[in-house]
């Protein structure tokens, strides 16, 4: 559990920079200078994302279980998947609607995946992990939406064709996850 820990500490911690305001990433930025500014944020991100992937399979291996999610959750969290691979796509696909409504899709799709996992998983490493994505998340989301009023961020208008291509291309990944790919990249497979 310490490297799950440890792991979301160092990545949360660096992907935080800008949740008190972006003076204390600006400032950093100053003082190290862009490309290392960079180079460090991009290396403890992925030391950081190392140790939560590590950590979380050492856990697995010996799960404390603190409840058991009624069958139900299950399939809530599909759904819930649908909707967070969705807002993913959204974030990606230009001119968009829900891009244009939402402002910040990434972390809302990070919200949707952190809950949908909680809900239907019972145990501390469950717990630990996708709680700390869900704080995470929530505060990002604030500090975004309170830096777009205060910088009057003006959004693109949303369009029909590529809110459906955000569409089709979130059912397809969806799909594509639920039937393959989280099988490969995590070892659980989700429809047998």
């Amino acid at each position: 559990m310490l490297y799950l820990v440890l792991g979301l500490v160092v990545f949360l911690g660096t992907h935080s920079l800008r949740i008190g305001g972006d003076a204390r990433r600006d400032a950093l930025r100053a003082r190290m200078g862009e490309a290392r500014f960079k180079t460090v944020y991009a290396l403890l991100s992925l030391v950081g994302l190392l140790l939560v992937v590590y950590g979380f399979g050492v856990a697995r291996e010996t799960p404390e279980v603190l409840w058991t999610p009624p069958a139900g959750m299950r399939h809530l969290a599909f759904l819930l998947m649908l909707i967070a691979m969705v807002l993913m796509v959204a974030t990606y696909v230009p001119r968009n609607a829900l891009r244009a409504r939402l402002h910040h899709p990434m972390v809302l799709s990070v919200k949707v995946w952190a809950l949908a996992h909680l809900l239907a998983n019972g145990t501390l490493a469950h717990v630990v992990l996708f709680g700390g994505f869900l704080l995470w998340s929530v505060l990002v989301f604030r500090a975004s939406r309170q830096r777009d009023r205060e910088l009057q961020t003006v959004y693109p208008a949303g369009e029909p064709i590529p809110t459906a291509i955000t569409a089709g291309l979130g059912l397809l990944l969806w799909l594509v996850t639920l039937g393959w790919l989280h099988g490969i990249l995590i070892g659980v497979r989700l429809i047998a």
